[in-house]
């Protein structure tokens, strides 16, 4: 059997940012409307402060208007509750980030819940996860929505198919399963206490690891010439304390030898996060101006 084919997530990421790119100039010229983007940052976490940094130059790089906010890590809670509220009021940010974890002292909960649900581009905010739930409109989480990309893009339509996700948190698994219902997929959640785990993934058409422990789905777990996409993103031990190599959830090496298709880590569903995030801007610019959204 040959190998699986290489989900390039990097070139359909690429694609979508183009066309966001051309709705943004379209707002614009027609609307005279830019859509802009908050990122707030609390702390120094060397991983977050990359995001934030890809996120900016991605932002300015499609023509949208970007808004960086980086705070201490003892920046109290109240203060930045008072940040959210004045960029909720703010007419040129549409969306609003607050990049996760957030420290100790900070409740996350609340701090996502303080985002006008309408500015909400992560997709957190209760009032979009019950719109995604009843299935209404709204802004939906960037990851999940990118491995829908990533799976439509890889097999065409998914209605019919098997989709199994390894993963149950609020932002993957969760959200995930309710996009591809709407896909028409049959759904299944997997988790920590799921019996015979490598049983129920080899049921999979579309297998999506999002569990976060390195390189845990094994090739034997992976139905011949199945959709095998890897949300997870692991640094492995370096030798004498230096940095080891990134790995996803799935061992790629034997995934690769048994599935049709294939995301890499990184370069699979990492780019289409922010990807995601740029659309959701946009979508959120529009609605709120009441205008329709370009074709993206």
């Amino acid at each position: 059997m040959a190998k699986a084919s290489i989900i390039d997530g990097k070139a359909v990421a690429a694609q979508l940012r183009e066309r966001i790119a051309g709705a943004v100039e379209k707002l614009k010229a027609e609307h005279g409307l830019v859509p802009g983007l908050a990122v707030v940052l609390v702390g120094e976490d060397p991983a977050s402060a990359v995001y934030v940094r890809n996120k900016g130059k991605q932002t300015l790089a499609a023509g949208m208007a970007s808004f960086e906010h980086r705070l201490s890590a003892d920046t109290s809670q109240a203060d930045l509750l008072a940040l959210i509220g004045r960029l909720n009021s703010d007419e040129t940010v549409h969306g609003i980030l607050v990049q996760l974890p957030l420290p100790d002292h900070i409740d996350e909960m609340a701090v996502l819940e303080a985002i006008d649900p309408a500015k909400d581009v992560d997709g957190f905010h209760p009032v979009n996860a019950g719109r995604l739930m009843t299935g209404e409109n709204g802004l939906f989480p960037c990851t999940p929505v990118g491995c829908v990309i990533l799976a439509k893009e890889t097999l065409g339509d998914l209605s019919g198919a098997h989709a199994v996700i390894v993963g149950r948190s609020n932002i993957v698994g969760k959200p995930l399963a309710q996009l591809l219902l709407r896909e028409n997929c049959t759904v299944t959640i997997c988790h920590s206490r799921t019996r015979d785990l490598p049983a129920v993934t080899r049921q999979a058409d579309l297998l999506i690891a999002a569990v976060g422990r390195p390189e845990m789905v094994r090739g034997d777990w992976v139905k011949p010439g199945a959709c095998v996409i890897d949300v997870g993103i692991n640094r492995l031990p370096g030798e004498d304390g230096g940095k080891g190599r990134l790995v996803g959830d799935v061992d790629f090496g034997e995934a690769v030898e048994v599935a049709g298709s294939i995301t890499p880590v990184p370069g699979g569903v990492g780019p289409m996060t922010i990807a995601c995030l740029l659309r959701n801007t946009v979508q959120a610019a529009c609605a709120i101006h009441g205008l329709e959204m370009p074709e993206v």
